[in-house]
């Protein structure tokens, strides 16, 4: 991965190195801890607060929008703090939007959940900020990708759990009563005191996740974790960035923040969706909630098998190419295949499982897009950061497309068509986009 404005800090031994690769691995897990859990938030949040579609995938937009609306401020708080204590902030930001889950659930309000999302998606802002080049840093340059492909692990075995772990002990308690609201069982009072009760399942646990953030963030803060200041990065100034006085001069740059947009909208999608989607076979939620799992395994998978072959046997470009390529094979599946099968104990559709394994392209799509995107921007790179963490959105906007499309079809299935231009987008820029150095040509 080629960042040449942000050079390895000097003097930093091994050990210092190791803790702080450790440290933020414990930062991407928790990250992947609380978005991922997300793909159960929404279907949950349907049933609970008698939801549509759309507004059920106002959980993803809410968490996600932060990203947008957050990253530059939070560029520039982090100027002023310094990665470290950056990333306290961002675990406090974590905190206080999950203490928000206690009031929302007392008074079974859906727009105070909301808010308490879209905190703690500001929170999530500031730790990508920080995290992603912190971790890009603090090692040899050459070794960054191994780096942030570790992270990448460490994120997507967190969001395999998250649903499980949620699931347990959320709803496993209520099991009976969900199945009853679900099968439209209840009316009157008695369906009131059931919902009631669902909700009231969330106030425990995310008052004790609010005090563990709180923890995390105060542990990080009392580390012994190296602190990198933005103002110590090297501005240096490349042949590519000579008579340029803006960041929107390199097109490679913009494209790649859109194809990034593109990447994490279908990725979210592929995710968060599959719990509705098996819930449109007739799986119901408790048995659906392993499906977002499945997804994010198929990453994993990817995701090592992008450190052990990436560049050794094959290229990063090469492997962006195959993985554009192949999610959209995927995706046409999703949308085209209507065919019964019986796999790994659930009787379902075909097209499930081929979206569940739109997980492994995805894995290494990020990777490929961020190096094509950043290269030889030298005093600009800063700056291009924070656009690429803005395009994060993506994960906001796209679920509400394919939410909007879902219910004018009437079909969940027919929704997965917007992942069609999202890949053949991406395999433009793989192979097209990311040459272009001149908005003349």
């Amino acid at each position: 991965m080629s960042i040449k404005s942000l050079s390895q800090p000097a003097s930093m031994s091994r050990k210092n190195v190791f803790v702080g690769i450790a440290i933020i691995g414990l930062v991407f897990f928790i990250m992947g801890f609380v978005s991922w859990v997300n793909s159960i938030l929404i279907p949950f949040f349907k049933i609970a607060c008698e939801l549509t579609t759309f507004q059920s995938y106002f959980v993803t937009f809410a968490f996600y929008i932060a990203y947008l609306v957050m990253s530059i401020p939070v560029a520039y708080m982090l100027k002023r703090t310094g990665y470290k204590r950056g990333m306290t902030y961002g675990f406090v930001f974590l905190a206080v939007g999950a203490a928000l889950f206690v009031p929302a659930a007392m008074s079974r309000t859906y727009w105070v959940f909301l808010l308490g999302l879209f905190t703690m998606g500001t929170g999530l802002a500031v730790l990508q900020a920080a995290a992603n080049p912190y971790i890009t840093i603090i090692g040899p340059i050459e070794t960054a990708a191994r780096r942030i492909s570790i992270m990448g692990v460490c994120n997507k075995f967190a969001g395999i759990i998250s649903p499980l772990i949620f699931s347990a002990v959320v709803l496993g308690k209520s099991k009976a009563i969900l199945e009853q609201v679900q099968k439209g069982l209840l009316e009157g009072q008695a369906k009131e005191d059931a919902l009631t009760q669902l909700l009231d399942g969330v106030i425990m646990p995310y008052a004790v996740l609010a005090l563990l953030l709180v923890g995390i963030g105060v542990f990080i803060y009392l580390s012994k974790l190296p602190d990198i200041n933005p103002e110590d990065e090297d501005a240096t100034t490349s042949e590519a960035t000579k008579g340029k006085n803006s960041v929107l001069q390199f097109p490679y740059l913009v494209l790649g923040v859109l194809a990034l947009f593109f990447h994490v909208g279908s990725q979210v999608i592929a995710i968060d969706t599959i719990i509705n989607y098996a819930g449109e076979m007739g799986i119901n939620l408790i048995e659906a909630k392993v499906f977002p799992s499945f997804t994010l395994g198929a990453t994993l998978v990817g995701y090592l098998l992008g450190i052990c072959l990436i560049p050794r046997v094959i290229s990063q470009k090469n492997a962006l190419i195959v993985c554009t390529v192949i999610g959209l094979l995927l995706s046409l599946g999703v949308v085209l295949t209507d065919v019964d099968v019986n796999f790994l104990g659930h009787p379902s559709k075909l097209s499930i499982w081929l979206l569940a394994a739109l997980g492994f392209p995805n894995s290494l799509i990020y990777a490929g897009i961020w190096p094509h995107a950043i290269r030889n921007l030298g005093r600009f790179t800063k700056i291009a950061s924070s656009l690429l963490v803005m395009a994060l959105c993506g994960n906001a906007i796209m679920p509400q497309i394919y939410a909007y499309v879902a219910d004018s079809t009437h079909s969940l299935q027919a929704g997965y068509w917007v992942l069609i231009p999202c890949f053949v987008y991406l395999i433009w820029y793989a192979v097209w986009g990311f040459r272009i150095t001149s908005w003349k040509r």
